[in-house]
């Protein structure tokens, strides 16, 4: 997302070049939604796959259904039958692929039963245009009536040291029903990169200059938790990055962590997660220096929020 839309302004060239490091590395999984600067992420992400020789090795993870207009505002979501076969058909064409690998309505529909939405991607999935059914940012009740319609491979949704509402009941539902968990805001938005501070100044076009974590006591109060995280992980030899994303990782096989990076140097420190394994003394520390339910501040505004099943 961050490579077209809301973190600011972005540098085409340098994105490519972090896909291909990516793909290069061994990553196997492409994260987008057709609504990351309307079509524009898709086409980058396109264009990588054009020209890198790994393209069979690129699993490509689509979110739909978020409405925007010109001026780059949101309009609601739309998880109409008709709506999801639109919005692949333009996905496809995008990607320059004739399968996208998993598929998902961004937020749930209000006005139409998750059942007609699932429904219209098992379609799609009969057709040979979808491989696996996803869901994203949806509640346990939801995810067992997406789930009783057809397969569900996985639920992508924000889980990181500070946002652990899935564990009371998402998270154990998924695992009733064997539905692996694609975890985004792992950094959550670099607030807990260890990269951020308490005078940096947003662009007027990034979205965390409204986003409630990120401002005044909140974030005091964040990036507090932030400084005892880096006291665990200079123990580990580790950055702060890799101490969270390892920690996300050591969460369960059927976690996967989603790897925001704009850049290849930011990227190269993200995968040095993997070099580290956290035992049960460290992820006892880690939980000392920042306790569930610890952060200040919500992780959407209150409008966003709203839209949001899995926190209802």
């Amino acid at each position: 997302m961050g490579m077209s839309a809301l973190y600011g302004d972005s540098d085409r060239a340098e994105s490519v070049a972090t896909i291909h490091a990516a793909l290069d590395t061994g990553v196997t999984l492409l994260d987008t939604g057709d609504f990351y600067g309307m079509g524009h992420n898709e086409m980058l992400i396109g264009e990588a796959l054009r020209a890198s020789s790994r393209r069979e090795q690129a699993l490509l993870s689509v979110k739909f259904g978020a409405l925007r207009d010109a001026n780059g505002g949101w309009a609601g979501y739309d998880g109409r039958p008709a709506a999801v076969k639109n919005f692949l058909a333009y996905s496809l064409q995008r990607l320059g692929t004739d399968h996208i690998d998993v598929y998902r309505i961004a937020r749930i529909d209000p006005e139409v039963p998750v059942e007609e939405t699932i429904g219209a991607i098992a379609e799609a999935v009969e057709a040979g245009h979808v491989r696996h059914i996803g869901l994203s940012e949806v509640g346990a009740d939801t995810i067992r009536r997406a789930a009783a319609v057809a397969p569900i491979s996985d639920l992508q949704i924000e889980y990181s040291l500070i946002s652990r509402s899935i564990e009371d009941e998402i998270l154990p539902a998924c695992r009733e029903l064997g539905i692996g968990v694609t975890a985004y805001g792992v950094l959550s938005r670099g607030l807990i990169s260890g990269h951020w501070s308490r005078d940096r100044k947003l662009a007027a076009n990034d979205f965390r200059g409204m986003s409630p974590r990120f401002s005044g006591d909140n974030l005091d109060r964040n990036l507090d938790l932030v400084d005892a995280l880096r006291k665990v992980a200079e123990g580990k030899g580790a950055t702060v990055a890799q101490t969270a994303i390892a920690w996300v990782l050591a969460q369960g096989e059927d976690i996967v962590p989603l790897v925001g990076a704009r850049r290849r140097d930011r990227l190269t420190e993200a995968l040095g997660a993997l070099d580290f394994t956290l035992d049960a003394a460290d992820l006892a520390a880690i939980e000392e220096a920042v306790p569930a339910g610890a952060a200040a501040g919500t992780r959407y505004p209150e409008a966003q929020m709203a839209h949001l099943d899995s926190e209802k």
